[in-house]
């Protein structure tokens, strides 16, 4: 009953909220006196793959500049991508990206890299939001049930594939995903959406975007979820239900023809259902029980650009992140203050410097529990930056050498250079061929080096402990631990072969060294309390060295007016050796990926998406291949009014997709779902 009355409490606040900016919308479109009606989402027509190809993208070369002109493995993701994918969570949307992992724990939680090393702390991927990082640095990874905004307000999502260490910095390993929302302008008047099926129990969010000015504009928006809990192996209810709510806003400002300011921020809050199992050390020697996480954030950010011609201009811009969250094997408090600077300008005629400098502080406080505690529970930590990138023209339109680096100081392992050299060659308007050759670094997260885990109690009596008191397994955290490193070779050709036809091709060769590795057999003692047993203590080190190689494909055909295919594959080989675990199991990250999504327009007001996939087996965690489907059906019965028919994961009634690492909460199966939703843009 305590919980029906919670999620009941919950549900209520996420109502009151959309209905206090759904007043407020009215209100602000009686004082404004007019309003603007968006127009209708682009038709597929609207969109040839010319315009695709020259999409601007900023998080390559920290710059603005054409997608074909970029010397790196980079997709984009529209915002009309976006809308017919049918998805409702930015995870599920990064599924159409080659070279990119994304597999469902349960019902709240996801494993997402780029290029191996998979895991729900997967700990190689930069994530940004409007140039704030919600990198973790508990474990350096991305929490990413708390990563949500409109989805409709979403401009597109870069996402790099392969080192960006050199302009983003440490833990920008082996991709960048940045998530950039429509400038508030493009936003002016109303937005609702709601919806609801067996698995999206309830959805909905409402956005209203006003002119304040002249060159002022400003977004509101709320958003909240109910997501029903997956189904256990037994086919049973889970305990991994979700529900979130969600608002923010947005102001950008031109007070000068040289002068821009955004001003933004965000709040959220939300309950997370999870099955933990954690050791005792009495008979049954561990216990599992369903418990409820609740996380709170804030943040506010800051940016203001001054340009001082088409080839010059800087920006400033400083934000604060505040996190909270209650688990019931650990709780933490974090707090984030960042600043960042960056200047571009010519230097001579043939060359393109992009410079910058940058400090975050962070302030974690955790509070132990008997399965976590972290020693020191307080930490501080300080990093400084300084980077610079060099464009350097060798044959007009033709050639270009790109040099730069990375400079960063942290509290952990000191001093840390991270340089690339890049070389892009386009020898007409429909072709380019791209190689960089780039060294980046993971720093350790506080986890590793401060943490004590109790993982499991091994009963007495059994073929893993024969003896006549059970083992406690802990893990333990090193003040030694360095950096993670690698050394990346890619190879890249984008070509527009016919106007109806692009194709992209990325190879690469990756040398790591120093990943995160437990030794074989840990240090043993024998403690009396708090009742006689043994504890075996496992050091994390940096044992793990590997090489990794692959293919990424991705093609968009516009076989008619009314008809497009986008197709994604992706090969991936891994070879890990560990000098202190010979025993090493073999990285969960599927061999084969491919993805093929059909958009097609039926009629003027009638759009049938569809969506297939296949994701090799995951021999090392049990996981078998699947394949599966999901389907779109859209109508328009007015301009700015949408009605849309969802099923996702077709195939299948339940497939598990991975399996969590570290942490023992229970996976569940994705399960077949279907959900309705309007739209409507007033």
């Amino acid at each position: 009953m305590s919980d029906f009355l919670f999620v009941k409490s919950h549900s209520l606040s996420g109502i009151i909220i959309i209905g206090i900016l759904a007043t407020a919308v009215s209100i602000c479109r009686a004082d404004n006196g007019t309003e603007k009606t968006p127009d209708a989402p682009d038709r597929l027509s609207a969109m040839s793959i010319e315009d695709l190809m020259d999409v601007e993208i900023t998080s390559v070369s920290k710059k603005v500049e054409s997608l074909s002109d970029a010397s790196a493995a980079i997709f984009v993701i529209t915002q009309e991508d976006i809308r017919r994918s049918g998805v409702t969570s930015i995870p599920e949307v990064l599924r159409m990206v080659p070279g990119l992992e994304v597999a469902r724990i349960d019902s709240n939680k996801w494993a997402i890299t780029s290029r191996g090393f998979n895991g729900r702390f997967a700990d190689k991927m930069l994530v940004l939001i409007d140039g704030r990082s919600v990198y973790s640095p508990l474990f350096s990874g991305v929490f990413w049930d708390r990563q949500d905004t409109v989805l409709e307000d979403i401009e597109r999502i870069e996402i790099i594939r392969g080192p960006g260490a050199t302009l983003w910095g440490a833990n920008a390993v082996n991709g960048v995903i940045n998530i950039i929302t429509k400038n508030a302008g493009e936003t002016i008047g109303g937005l609702v959406t709601a919806g609801g099926g067996n698995q999206e129990r309830g959805f909905g969010s409402v956005r209203y975007g006003l002119k304040l000015g002249e060159d002022t504009t400003l977004r509101l928006f709320a958003k909240y979820l109910d997501r029903a809990p997956f189904g256990d192996a037994a086919g049973r209810e889970a305990a991994d239900g979700w529900h979130a709510v969600r608002g923010g806003f947005r102001l950008d400002s031109d007070p000068s023809e040289k002068n821009t300011l955004t001003f933004q921020g965000d709040i959220y809050d939300e309950r997370l259902g999870e099955t933990y199992t954690t050791p005792l050390l009495l008979p049954p020697y561990s216990q599992t029980f369903d418990s409820g996480s609740s996380n709170f954030g804030a943040d506010l950010l800051s940016r203001w650009k001054h340009t001082f011609s088409d080839s010059s201009d800087m920006s400033l811009q400083l934000y604060y992140d505040r996190t909270e969250q209650t688990m019931a094997i650990l709780g933490e408090k974090l707090n984030t203050l960042d600043i960042d600077f960056q200047h571009r300008f010519n230097l001579g005629d043939r060359q393109e410097l992009v410079w910058g400098a940058g400090y975050r502080f962070i302030h974690d406080k955790t509070s132990d529990t008997p399965t976590i505690s972290m020693q020191p529970d307080c930490i501080d930590q300080n990093l400084f930056n300084v980077f610079v990138q060099d464009s350097i023209t060798i044959v007009r339109e033709r050639l270009r050498l790109i040099l730069g680096s990375k400079f960063e100081h942290n509290d952990m392992t000191g001093f840390e250079v991270q340089p690339n050299a890049r070389l892009l060659f386009t020898p007409n308007g429909r072709q380019t061929v791209w190689a960089a050759v780039s060294r980046a670094v993971r720093t350790p997260a506080l986890t590793e080096n401060n943490i004590l885990y109790n993982e499991q109690t091994i009963p007495p009596s059994t073929p893993q402990n024969p003896g006549p008191i059970p083992v406690l397994v802990e893990v333990k955290g090193s003040s030694d631990h360095k950096s993670e490193e690698l050394l990346a070779y890619e190879l890249g050709y984008r070509a527009k072969p016919h106007p109806r036809f692009s194709l992209d091709i990325v190879a690469f060769y990756n040398i790591y060294q120093h990943l995160n590795s437990l030794p074989s057999t840990g240090a043993i003692s024998i403690e009396p309390s708090p009742m006689p047993h043994i504890d075996e203590v496992f050091v994390i080190g940096n044992g793990i060295n590997a090489k990794t190689y692959g293919v990424e494909l991705s093609s968009v055909w516009s076989v008619l007016d009314w008809w497009c295919l986008h197709a994604a594959y992706t090969f991936l080989e891994i070879n890990t050796h560990s000098n202190d675990n010979p025993s090493l199991q073999p990285d969960p990250s599927p061999r084969h990926q491919v993805s093929l999504r059909s958009q097609t327009d039926l009629t003027k007001d009638v759009e049938f998406d569809l969506w297939l996939r296949y994701v090799d087996s995951l021999p090392s965690i049990n996981i078998g291949a699947y394949v599966t489907l999901d389907t779109r059906l859209s109508w328009r019965p007015a301009k700015n009014l949408e009605l849309s028919l969802v099923g996702q994961n077709l195939i299948h009634d339940r497939r598990l997709e991975f399996i969590p690492e570290i942490i023992n909460t229970m996976p569940t199966g994705a399960e077949r779902s279907f959900y309705g939703k309007i739209t409507w843009n007033f």
